[in-house]
């Protein structure tokens, strides 16, 4: 049988990746193998402790972060966020999705916490990114992939939000990705505390994950990686340094994709979702906020119209959750997700399974590369 380095060797060995460190939790047996270097041509050998941009991947712990506050009645799913977020107090709708962005009618209704937390909120990515009000999400609120340093402060961010219409209606259709940037604001207002501060103290300290945040103290330098994507002759090209945006804090902390953590961190979190909010004697979350979590939201119409979910899957609240067995490393609910800068993350509730794989290039396109799909496959071997 086919050995998890031997997995991860092979993607190194034919130059898709520098390296990448992968983690296979079955029940309370723990595999972890580290493979290839930190750097195209570096000497720095991947380790178990080497640090990740980990991009979208950071979407379920914000998610888990809103459900935090839902558990201490500070917000409702179904409260409107125009109280914290007044900036979407009367949003706009372009009139159909193809629409120009001044050809408006006013939403049906308001937002809520759940729409965000589903996706379903009206802002974000479909599947035509050709669509006129999709061009503002690039170009004023720099979605796509990560750029910390690049993204104004969460006041004037949601000030070019405002002027930014929905392209569905509140809770008509699943979009990708902003609805979580919002979440972020959303958390720092409601409790007064910048989001990596309140991430740190209500998940990072509790749930020990010593190395994730969003900037990389001068002190771990040495064990972050260096960023690449695929240039046009399939060479690697350089995206990100290690000193690079990711060595101080952000005017934006992105609850969408602005973290970086290590395998240990990431399976640190899953494991209270795999322990229904447990950490140790102590609840961080309560089973129902972790079943919601992990549970698909979204109607078969909406799925079928994101374009997006064409592997038998569905969204939770920060990730996507397998409903169908359409591809081998399928496992109806599987829960999780994978980064735009190489990185996969996924917990099985039923059977106790975390699967991990973090590496540094970034993804060409919505299909998830063959790294990630052999990965995926040793997974669902076991």
């Amino acid at each position: 049988m086919t050995t998890l380095r031997e997995v991860l060797q092979e993607h190194v060995r034919d130059g898709s990746v520098p390296g990448a460190v992968g983690l296979v939790a079955r029940g309370n047996r723990v595999e972890v193998q580290a493979v290839g270097s930190a750097a195209v041509g570096g000497d720095t050998p991947m380790a178990r402790d080497t640090l990740f941009r980990i991009a979208s991947i950071t979407k379920p712990v914000t998610a888990a972060a809103v459900m935090l506050l839902v558990e201490d009645g500070r917000i409702a799913l179904a409260d409107p966020v125009a109280p914290w977020l007044p900036e979407l107090a009367s949003p706009m709708v372009v009139r159909t999705p193809a629409s120009p962005v001044d050809d408006v009618v006013p939403a049906a209704r308001p937002i809520t916490v759940g729409d965000l937390l589903t996706f379903r909120a009206g802002y974000g990515f479909p599947s035509d990114f050709s669509l006129p009000a999709v061009a503002p999400l690039f170009s004023e609120l720099k979605q796509g992939p990560p750029q910390p340093q690049a993204v104004p402060a969460p006041e004037a961010w949601m000030a070019a939000l405002s002027r930014i219409p929905l392209l569905h209606q509140p809770g008509e259709a699943w979009l990708y990705n902003t609805c979580s940037d919002i979440l972020g604001v959303l958390v720092a207002r409601v409790t007064g505390q910048p989001l990596p501060e309140f991430l740190a103290e209500r998940l990072f300290v509790p749930l020990g994950m010593t190395d994730t945040g969003f900037e990389v103290p001068a002190a771990k330098l040495d064990r972050f990686t260096t960023y690449y994507r695929a240039g046009t002759g399939g060479e690697l090209e350089q995206v990100d340094a290690p000193d690079g945006q990711w060595s101080s804090m952000p005017d934006f902390p992105s609850g969408a994709g602005g973290l970086v953590s290590t395998v240990d961190d990431w399976y640190a979190f899953a494991r209270m979702l795999l322990d229904e909010g447990a950490v140790g004697s102590r609840s961080l979350l309560t089973p129902e906020s972790v079943r919601q979590m992990t549970t698909d939201q979204l109607t078969p119409a909406q799925r079928e119209a994101s374009g997006l979910f064409t592997e038998g899957q569905g969204w939770g609240y920060g990730g996507s959750v397998d409903v169908e067995k359409a591809e081998p490393w399928n496992v109806p609910g599987r829960y999780g997700w994978v980064g735009g800068t190489g990185t996969t993350a996924h917990l099985v509730p039923a059977t106790g399974t975390v699967a991990i794989m973090l590496s540094q290039v970034e993804l060409a396109g919505p299909t998830p590369p063959a790294t990630m799909r052999d990965f995926w496959r040793y997974a669902a071997s076991g």
